[in-house]
């Protein structure tokens, strides 16, 4: 095994780890100053590794059509199910479309079929969860950078949000009464990872359009980041320059319960 490989391995290993800390019910212990400030530290340590080790734009491990996995094992939500994604399934995803705006001085909408129209890029890559395990798949999609290159980033643009189609638990009611909806799933990159050339919204895996389980019709790829940093069933793209007013402001649904925002490997 490489040394790259090696350190991607450990990188995945310790998220992981760290993962399991923070669903185990340590809260307490989680919740400690000088812990938060280790969990701080280490997700720094791991970004300005990885940039300073595998350069700003270094490409993760490809792989060739033999080491595919026979099953692909599908992450995080595998059906979002409800009443507007269930018409999208039977309409054959037709009608969908991300919306891409934010900072930017060109918003767009795009279909499905456009974005199939653009440029695509095809790599075979392994995907690492932060339950510890990894699979190699074939991807094909379109490169975000594309994308955002249509949409005229502004120069106070700093991330990128992806907002998607799946609801994070049931519905329920307040004291009053009243229904509230679970929050939908988000997440967000850099710039940097954002235009990255394996950061892909891809529309087929292994050659095939993607199931419901692993995104359909559309799911980011960003191939240096761990699992739950790859939305599935993306509907709009947004770009900020800080998380200060989206959801618990931490970057995305995980991170706001408690996962680190950096999650390259």
């Amino acid at each position: 095994m490489s040394e790259r490989s090696d350190r991607r391995s450990f990188l995945a290993r310790t998220a992981a780890l760290l993962g399991t800390v923070a669903l185990a019910g340590c809260t307490d212990f989680a919740q400690q100053p000088w812990v938060i400030g280790i969990l701080g530290e280490v997700e720094n340590l791991t970004r300005r590794a990885q940039r300073l080790f595998a350069g700003g734009h270094a490409l993760a491990p490809e792989y060739s059509k033999a080491d595919i996995a026979p099953t692909f094992r599908a992450n995080g939500t595998l059906n979002p199910n409800t009443n507007d994604y269930n018409v999208h399934v039977a309409g054959g995803f037709k009608d969908w479309a991300i919306d891409v705006g934010g900072l930017v001085d060109k918003p767009l909408k795009l279909s499905l079929a456009e974005l199939r129209a653009m440029p695509a890029r095809t790599q075979i890559t392994r995907h690492d969860c932060v339950e510890g395990w990894s699979c190699i798949g074939e991807w094909t999609g379109t490169p975000l950078q594309l994308v955002l290159a249509m949409a005229k980033p502004k120069a106070d643009a700093r991330y990128v949000v992806f907002y998607c189609a799946d609801p994070m638990g049931e519905a329920t009611m307040d004291a009053s009464g009243n229904v509230v909806q679970p929050p939908f799933y988000y997440e967000s990159l850099d710039l940097l990872e954002a235009t990255h050339p394996q950061t892909i919204l891809a529309y087929e895996l292994n050659g095939r359009n993607l199931p419901v389980e692993h995104g359909a019709p559309i799911r980011l790829r960003a191939e240096r980041q761990l699992g739950y940093k790859m939305p599935k069933y993306v509907r709009r793209i947004e770009l900020v320059s800080s998380f200060a007013r989206i959801q618990g402001g931490k970057g995305g649904y995980w991170e706001d319960q408690g996962y680190q925002w950096y999650g390259g490997i």
